[in-house]
């Protein structure tokens, strides 16, 4: 490729005097150009500015009162302006992409998207748009190109597809794994293509400093044993409320005084009623050809295995971008949108509640609600289809049976609970046995506990289930107390979240990992902030005046040493977070602190 374009930046017409001496003393050029500006769609009057390289202008757009585009990769924007697209075939004639699907494949397309054709025009051009260019032949290159020996086809088939849907080039596409530039790339070529200034971070921000936004929402569990419980999960939730509710960078809070109306529920914007916004019908198009078309051509085994595998492989790599949708606008320069943000989180937050309250309203019984998941107890078949087909209805989103367990124990804590899946499988999500620090003895009981209610489906055989999990952990605390078990499986693994050598200097409440911390150092180990340390709870003991009750793994011979007391107490600790709600408590006695333990 010759490029014969010299890179630019954007300013504001006309130029001052200022500005006129830093083009001569840098011997630029300039022209004028008109621009759509994206928050208004007036029409904008502005100086190109052309300089000999890159690094000239970047130096001279200090001189200017507002430079934009400067920030714009010169190669790529090159690329931007042509209409071309990296890793696409382009014709030999007019190099242009191709855009030549197979015509069985073109009939598939329009009986899936249909809908989308006569309810979002814009949106369909751009799924057709993706579409074209991720159905051309992915061309075979020595694995020498991209500077590795060896090179994995999935991996291949990525690389193409994302240089087409990023448009960035193939180096970048097989190393990159910064989704924010990819999103950024996609950005920059629509706005180019369709004449729009590329608004500064400033603009995009509209004021606003980068903070914290209010996530997502949880409804707080109702703790307690289910049978039957029916997990509904929406489908993409932030990409989907991008598209649904049409939030894009100048939809969310946009100028027209009749829009203010449209105000999104629990936070202080509105949104565009009058046209649609360009993020939402980016987001959007990849949200539908993933759900659409990628994900069940994955699964249809019609196809042939290897179109199975590039459907796969499309829908991992759609799903990737579209879930990072939402955090790119949070603080990533260059795309960072305070209100867009919360626009995102404020319309999941108003989805989720809804649907709890349509859910209640039918008779069903929602037990917990979690970002995009709702927990129905006991509900039938036609009961959840009614729920989906209603939220749909109402909000455009795809709810969908996500998981069913047999059995279901929801604790107090959020974001805490475990299930037995349909074919008894355990699914276990965030309990204190099964964290990463927890040592391989508290972790093994628990998968016992949880293994005896693999087969559990009424409440006859979860009777007979809890006498068993009480039987499995008065043997393990016996274990314990006759010092039963291999010291490696009473390993805690810890981060050091501070410098270990600054924390050192105050040590009178140090937390356990870093007492381990200072026996190491004072070993000469090297340790810094970051590293992991692996202990193991000892009795107490005096090192250089202080108490200590841990000592590193490696430091501890013998299982006499260890502190009998304190990990029962710890196990008990972490298994009553997940137990009490099937009423099994487990509890310690103030003198021994190990007896009277289990009470149901």
């Amino acid at each position: 490729m010759i490029i014969i374009s010299k890179p630019y930046f954007l300013a504001a017409s006309p130029l001052t005097e200022e500005e006129k001496g830093a083009i001569k003393y840098f011997s630029g050029e300039t022209e004028t150009v008109e621009k759509a500006d994206l928050f208004t769609g007036e029409s904008r009057v502005l100086e190109k500015v052309s300089w000999p390289n890159p690094k000239i202008a970047l130096k001279a757009a200090g001189s200017f009162r507002q430079p934009w585009e400067s920030e714009v990769d010169f190669l790529k924007s090159y690329v931007y302006d042509k209409g071309l697209i990296f890793g696409a075939l382009h014709s030999e004639n007019n190099l242009q992409p191709i855009f030549d699907a197979p015509t069985a494949v073109k009939e598939k397309f329009e009986e899936r998207f249909k809908e989308v054709k006569a309810k979002d025009a814009l949106k369909y051009v751009q799924i057709l748009y993706w579409l074209n260019l991720l159905l051309q032949p992915i061309p075979k290159l020595n694995p020498d190109f991209f500077g590795v020996k060896e090179i994995d086809q999935e991996k291949v088939c990525a690389t193409w597809m994302l240089s087409r849907i990023a448009n960035i080039p193939l180096a970048e596409a097989f190393n990159s794994r910064r989704v924010s530039e990819w999103i950024k790339s996609m950005i920059y070529t629509y706005l180019r293509k369709n004449r729009i200034l590329i608004p500064t971070s400033e603009e995009l921000r509209k004021g606003k400093p980068t903070h914290r936004v209010v996530g997502a929402l949880t409804v707080a569990p109702t703790p307690g044993v289910y049978f039957g419980t029916v997990v509904c999960d929406f489908e993409s939730l932030y990409p989907s409320c991008i598209d649904s509710f049409n939030l894009s960078y100048e939809t969310v809070d946009c100028i027209h005084p009749e829009c203010r109306s449209n105000k999104i529920p629990d936070v202080d914007y509105h949104v565009c009623t009058k046209r649609r916004g360009f993020y939402s019908i980016l987001v959007g198009a990849l949200k539908e050809l993933r759900i659409r078309l990628f994900k069940p051509n994955s699964k249809d085994n019609s196809l042939s295995e290897e179109e199975r595998k590039i459907a796969g492989t499309a829908a991992k790599l759609l799903k990737l971008i579209t879930v990072s949708s939402y955090g790119v606008t949070v603080r990533i320069h260059g795309v960072a949108c305070p209100p867009l943000a919360e626009a995102i989180t404020g319309y999941s937050r108003y989805a989720l509640k809804e649907s709890w309250k349509i859910a209640e309203g039918k008779g069903l019984r929602p037990l917990y609600g979690d970002t995009d998941s709702l927990f129905l107890d006991n509900a039938s078949n036609e009961q959840v289809e009614w729920l989906i087909k209603a939220v749909r209805e109402r909000f455009s989103l795809d709810l969908a049976v996500e998981k069913r367990y047999n059995l279901c124990v929801l604790p107090k804590a959020k974001k805490a609970y475990f299930g037995i899946l349909s074919d008894g499988t355990p699914d276990i999500k965030g309990v204190t046995p099964i964290k990463s620090n927890s040592p391989k003895f508290v972790n093994s009981v628990f998968q016992q506990c949880v293994k005896t209610l693999s087969a559990v489906k009424n409440q006859e055989e979860y009777a007979q289930a809890k006498k068993v999990i009480k039987d499995i952990v008065k043997k393990a605390i016996g274990d314990l107390k006759n010092r039963q078990v291999k010291l490696e499986d009473l390993i805690y693994t810890v981060r050091l979240y501070f410098d270990p050598n600054e924390k050192i200097a105050d040590m009178k409440t140090a937390a356990q990992q870093y007492q381990c911390a200072l026996q190491l150092i004072d070993a000469s180990k090297k340790l810094k902030r970051w590293d992991t340390v692996s202990f193991i709870k000892v009795k107490p003991f005096k090192y250089k005046e202080k108490i200590f009750t841990v000592k590193p793994a490696e430091f501890v011979k013998s299982l006499v040493e260890i502190n009998v007391e304190d990990y029962v107490r710890n196990l008990l600790t972490a298994l009553n977070q997940t137990f009490e709600p099937m009423s099994i408590k487990l509890e310690t006695e103030r003198k021994t602190e190990i007896s009277r333990w289990l009470t149901s």
